[in-house]
């Protein structure tokens, strides 16, 4: 006799693909105009300057130049200063 009775299928097993968000571009890389910095959900890291947030919060490039982070305490709704990360390229000379 069988051990066990006939298993059956199952209903699990179903997994979605990786988003491959995050930084795509580090501090110190060259980037073109068009060129994606970071992939996000959210504004987590902010717009600095030469760069511009998509309508899926990823940042790109609007200038050739070099990357790189800052960061800055910026005031909250409630008026209390949180820690924000903004993404900058400087423009190439």
């Amino acid at each position: 006799m069988a051990h066990t009775k006939a298993g059956g299928s199952t209903r699990l097993g179903r997994d979605s693909q990786g988003q491959r968000l995050g930084t795509k571009l580090y501090s110190g890389e060259f980037a073109k105009i068009g060129n994606i910095i970071v992939r996000q959900r959210g504004s987590k890291i902010r717009a600095g300057l030469n760069v511009r947030m998509g309508h899926d919060d990823t940042l790109y490039a609007v200038a050739n130049g070099t990357v790189s982070f800052s960061r800055k305490k910026l005031d909250n709704f409630h008026g209390k200063p949180k820690l924000v990360t903004f993404a900058n390229v400087t423009p190439k000379n």
